[in-house]
């Protein structure tokens, strides 16, 4: 139902609240839509956007363009289901992409875990196994103790990732060999 203005700034839904609904006529799906447009700052939208351009280009090679945009919709819609199903009262607005790049992270592993992702560790850049570096990531989610991070639509979104790439990975797969293959022929 509507929030009322005591529980926006409450943070939190009142199972009594007598005030008048702030947004009456809100879309809920709409809402789920825009928010994995918004972010919350600078470092968010880099961060969002370096993962993206490390994952996605093969990601989307595997989808198609179109399947690609559904797909990438889908698992932002499952990352912000994932959110509100771990935190039903909790009122602050869920901002960003990140459930939805999750989403082709998850995707990414799915088709290529031995694919290797050059990583900072130390001072050094390493090439190690997308499975690992994935691994940690995944991992990592749930050591956030930030109030701010939505760690849970994080997980929510590469775990829709990987259970929507999983019985598509043989037809994924070759569709990516026969675009390669008709790329590079001579």
């Amino acid at each position: 139902e509507p929030l009322t203005t005591e529980e926006i700034i409450h943070g939190h839904c009142i199972a009594e609240s007598r005030g008048t609904p702030e947004f009456p006529h809100k879309n809920v799906w709409l809402a789920a839509i825009i928010s994995m447009f918004l972010h919350g700052g600078l470092l968010h939208i880099i961060s969002n956007m370096w993962f993206l351009w490390l994952f996605g280009n093969n990601v989307e090679e595997a989808f198609g363009s179109l399947g690609y945009l559904l797909f990438y919709l889908a698992t932002g819609v499952a990352a912000t289901a994932a959110f509100v199903a771990t935190n039903a009262t909790v009122t602050v607005p869920l901002v960003g992409a990140s459930g939805a790049i999750a989403g082709v992270l998850g995707s990414y592993l799915v088709l290529f875990p031995k694919h290797r992702i050059v990583t900072w560790v130390l001072f050094f850049f390493v090439p190690i196994p997308a499975l690992l570096f994935l691994g940690f990531w995944l991992f990592g989610q749930f050591g956030i103790h930030d109030a701010g991070v939505a760690w849970q639509a994080h997980v929510g979104g590469f775990l829709a990732g990987v259970l929507v790439t999983l019985p598509l990975r043989r037809v994924l797969l070759r569709r990516v060999e026969r675009l390669h293959s008709v790329r590079y022929r001579i």
